[in-house]
């Protein structure tokens, strides 16, 4: 049972755990996908974990580029607790808003161990934008207007989408575990933006089909060429992008 002080608290929860999401026609339309099927079989209910403000999300792909995952995860913990105030009575931060990053200076967030150009683009998109009005606006609009901005590209849209609006047609192009499942699949070192073709035959589902075939890979689950099964080497699960 889900508990919150207001029914706006419920209707978070219910967002950041996606309890309202129906995967059941993804599932049936790829169960017999050459790549996919195996996953959606084994993974049935996956659900990628999503954050309760799309300024969270936007914090959480800048941290994410370039760096592997866990360190990522760290630093975005760390900047949660030093910017964000305590829920009381709890040791849980509350979650940020635009409004947090738009009064720092970008210097603050570089001393919390963010990059100088992520800080500074966090900042000026947080001060440019209404970010939770973009769940008013379709994906590709949502995409149009955050690659107008340096240092945002598929990857990080891509992380928007998923974790911050729930969207699961917009995938993680440029994920290293997607690079190195491509470069399994085809057998040489693919280049980050070629992985859009691998998730193109998902259509609206691409998103979700992304985090199966991601974590399918690592588990094993997706079928490869026999010659690249003995040395593949271990994937990380929605990692840094070799490009943002």
């Amino acid at each position: 049972m889900l508990r919150a002080e207001t029914e706006e608290g419920i209707e978070r929860l219910r967002f950041a755990l996606a309890v309202d999401d129906d995967h059941s026609p993804f599932l049936r339309r790829f169960s017999h996908d050459p790549l996919l099927g195996p996953a959606t079989r084994e993974l049935r209910g996956l659900r990628p974990p999503r954050v309760a403000t799309v300024a969270h999300a936007l914090l959480r792909a800048f941290c994410g580029q370039l760096i592997e995952a866990r360190r990522a995860r760290h630093l975005e913990h760390r900047i949660v607790d030093a910017t964000c105030p305590r829920l009381e009575g709890t040791e849980l931060s509350v979650a940020p808003t635009a409004a947090t990053f738009a009064v720092l200076a970008p210097a603050r967030l570089r001393a919390l161990g963010l990059h100088a150009r992520r800080s500074a683009a966090l900042v000026r998109i947080c001060r440019a934008l209404e970010l939770e009005r973009l769940r008013e606006l379709p994906t590709d609009a949502v995409a149009t207007r955050l690659e107008r901005e340096r240092g945002v590209g598929p990857w990080t849209v891509g992380v928007v989408c998923l974790q911050g609006l729930g969207r699961w047609e917009r995938g993680l192009v440029g994920d290293l575990s997607l690079v190195k499942l491509q470069s399994d699949l085809e057998g040489r070192r693919v280049e980050p933006h070629e992985t859009a073709r691998l998730l193109e035959p998902y259509g609206e589902w691409a998103g979700l089909a992304g985090v199966y075939l991601a974590l399918g890979h690592h588990r094993g689950l997706v079928p490869l060429p026999a010659a690249s099964t003995a040395n593949r080497p271990p994937a990380f699960f929605l990692t840094a992008p070799a490009t943002p």
